[in-house]
């Protein structure tokens, strides 16, 4: 099991290989040899605007709460986060502990202040998700042929989102929700931990109200609001953009709306916690979708594997890169999610 999960992201690996192998490794060869290089280049700057931009908007909450750090440096502490998403198969969740880790021990501020920021951050990613997840089943719906099930599913998984998201944000700013949930998790440890339960408790108490009064501090931050939803909506905008100048590079004008649609349901799909960063399902799911648009399955296996390239496995790359950074301590950390 210390291995499960590169065993994952072999499998995830075989999955892919075995659609191109079906689709046709001379067709996509073919494909990729056809591919224009600048809009590669455009499609990888897009790219690396997106990390600028994420970066931008972790510090919104940072800065809102007094956590005193310089962009620089949260750029490489978002990039360890992304990747360990990537790489580790927990609900693309497993980097935000992670970045809150990392946060706090540069800082020197509390670990329940700096994952509060981190939370907040997904919190504001998660609006316009969201807002794209309802038009893009309507228009699912509308454009393609889906059968019931499919629908359901789709609408479920939105459904299941946002009472989560409702849920957590309710226990963020609610004293007690926070302390009947805290509670209820201490009751499930003290069957396995029995030193000292009193101040195990009461440190866990201590630690909810901590992250809920910096929760607090930025919902009454208008900035946090007012800078941070407007720019996630860009981040998602750019994400698309990047997908439609990789279909540029193949001299396939997809229209953005289609691109959109199977975005969303790829990103749904990478939220299923079995394989890392959706390895595999996330490509498939990709290239079936842009097949049933219209495009020629050789193109859509092509630009689906350089988008995954860009987006996955540089991410991914430079956030390894980024790792002597911060020490041997957060190596020793990501080592025990593998």
């Amino acid at each position: 099991m210390k291995h499960k999960g590169l065993i994952l992201i072999l499998l995830g690996l075989g999955i892919l290989i075995a659609m191109i192998f079906i689709i046709g490794p001379d067709k996509i060869e073919q494909a990729f040899k056809q591919a224009n290089p600048v809009y590669i280049l455009l499609a990888v700057v897009v790219q690396l605007i997106t990390y600028i931009l994420l970066t931008l908007r972790w510090s919104i909450t940072t800065n809102s709460v007094g956590i005193n750090v310089k962009k620089r440096h949260l750029l490489p502490m978002l990039m360890v986060g992304m990747a360990v998403n990537n790489i580790t198969p927990s609900a693309r969740g497993g980097g935000e502990p992670l970045r809150a880790y990392m946060l706090s021990k540069y800082s020197k501020s509390s670990m329940e202040s700096s994952f509060a920021t981190v939370i907040a951050d997904r919190g504001l990613d998660t609006f316009p998700f969201l807002v794209l997840a309802v038009m893009t089943i309507i228009a699912m719906i509308l454009y393609f042929n889906l059968s019931l099930w499919i629908i359901l599913s789709l609408t479920m998984a939105v459904i299941l989102i946002v009472v989560l998201f409702l849920i957590a944000l309710y226990m963020s700013v609610n004293k007690n929700a926070g302390e009947k949930i805290t509670l209820w998790v201490l009751r499930i440890i003290k069957r396995f931990y029995h030193k000292n339960p009193d101040k195990l408790k009461k440190k866990a108490l201590g630690a909810i109200h901590e992250f809920q009064h910096t929760i607090k501090i930025m919902l009454s931050d208008p900035k946090v609001m007012l800078y941070g939803i407007p720019l996630s909506f860009l981040i998602w905008f750019l994400e698309i953009i990047r997908v439609y100048l990789v279909f540029s590079a193949f001299g396939v004008d997809v229209s953005l709306i289609v691109i959109a649609e199977v975005f969303i349901i790829a990103s749904l799909i990478g939220m299923i916690p079995l394989l890392p960063g959706g390895l595999g399902a996330v490509d498939g799911v990709m290239i079936l979708f842009y097949s049933a648009a219209g495009i020629p399955p050789s193109i859509s296996a092509a630009a689906t594997v350089l988008e995954r390239l860009i987006s996955f496995w540089m991410t991914s790359i430079l956030g390894l890169v980024c790792l002597p950074y911060f020490g041997s301590a957060v190596i020793k950390k990501i080592s025990k999610k593998l």
